[in-house]
C-alpha cells in the first residue's frame, strides 16, 4: 500500500508503536513453481482434406495433434474459425473446454428477469 493514496490517519490514535521499517517477508515461490509451466498462447487450425469448405480442427499450439509450422492464431481469429460449421475443437488439448464457453456465451441460462 502507498500512503496517503491507500491509507489515512485516524484522528486521536497514537501511532508510536507502529513499526516504521520495512518488514522483510520470506521469499515467495514463483508463479511458475506454483502453477507449473504454461502452455503457449494462441491456437492452431489444422486444415483437413475432407469434402466441403472450411474443414478443420482447432488445437492449442502444443497439442500432439497440431501440425507443425502452422501459424498461431490469436483468440479473435481462433473464435472466427471455430464458428465455421466444418471446424471442430480438439478435446485432447483442451481447446474445446477453453473456447466453447466463449462461443456459446457465459450467461447461457441467465434470466435477467428473475
Amino acid at each position: 500500500m502507498q500512503a496517503p493514496a491507500h491509507v489515512k490517519r485516524v484522528e486521536g490514535v497514537s501511532y508510536d508503536d507502529v513499526p516504521t521499517t520495512y518488514l522483510k517477508t520470506p521469499p515467495s515461490r514463483s508463479v511458475r513453481e506454483v502453477l507449473g509451466p504454461r502452455r503457449p498462447t494462441g491456437w492452431v487450425l489444422q486444415k483437413l482434406d475432407a469434402p466441403g469448405p472450411d474443414r478443420g480442427v482447432l488445437h492449442a499450439p502444443d497439442c500432439d495433434e497440431a501440425p507443425e509450422g502452422t501459424p498461431v492464431l490469436e483468440l479473435e481469429r481462433a473464435l472466427d474459425a471455430a464458428e465455421k460449421a466444418g471446424v471442430r475443437l480438439c478435446s485432447l488439448c483442451g481447446a474445446a473446454q477453453e473456447l466453447e464457453p466463449l462461443l456459446s456465451g457465459f450467461d447461457r441460462g441467465f434470466d435477467p428477469e428473475s
